[in-house]
């Protein structure tokens, strides 16, 4: 898929999902429609969901897909490296992953974003695999970074297509 082509796909899902979130009245329920929406709209995501960060380990939460590995080793794997690193971890190839956690042997290509809540605590993880290698990029990162604001925060504002495009969050009138 083009970039182009992805980027408007993935706003088209964000302005579904801000909908669809304002009606989800938990992070958790909110995960669930994140989780369901994504995965059933984008056609290369094998495995799509959320690890909650609990008591210091993460735990599987909603997710859409493969049965998943209920607890991750600690520090070990591409979502525990978006837990230390505080950030998006794009993985193309899993097999060239130190220390890879394979849920599922079809998982080719991964990317990881940490779900912050409104103080900036990483709460959770979102985790996405892909059947093929190569299948995620900055764009992908861009724009679930957006998505996943949506979990803690309230969803109201617009995006803005300009030439990087953003979503600004204000008062709809």
């Amino acid at each position: 898929m083009k970039n182009s082509k992805k980027e408007s796909r993935y706003i088209r899902l964000f302005e579904q999902l801000m909908e669809l979130c304002t009606k989800q009245g938990t992070p958790l329920s909110r995960m669930a429609t994140i989780a369901a929406v994504l995965h059933h709209k984008m056609e290369h995501f094998f495995w799509t969901g959320f690890y909650l960060l609990e008591e210091g380990d993460l735990c599987v939460g909603p997710y859409q897909g493969p049965v998943a590995c209920q607890v991750l080793e600690k520090s070990k794997g591409v979502c525990w490296e978006a837990v230390e690193r505080d950030s998006a971890v794009i993985v193309p190839d899993v097999s060239h992953f130190p220390g890879h956690i394979s849920c599922d042997p079809r998982s080719k290509s991964e990317i990881t974003l940490p779900v912050k809540d409104k103080k900036g605590s990483i709460m959770a993880v979102l985790d996405i695999d892909a059947k093929e290698v190569e299948m995620f990029d900055e764009v992908d990162e861009k724009m679930l970074k957006q998505i996943v604001s949506l979990v803690y925060n309230e969803p109201r504002g617009r995006w803005i297509n300009e030439p990087r495009g953003r979503w600004i969050n204000e008062p709809m009138g």
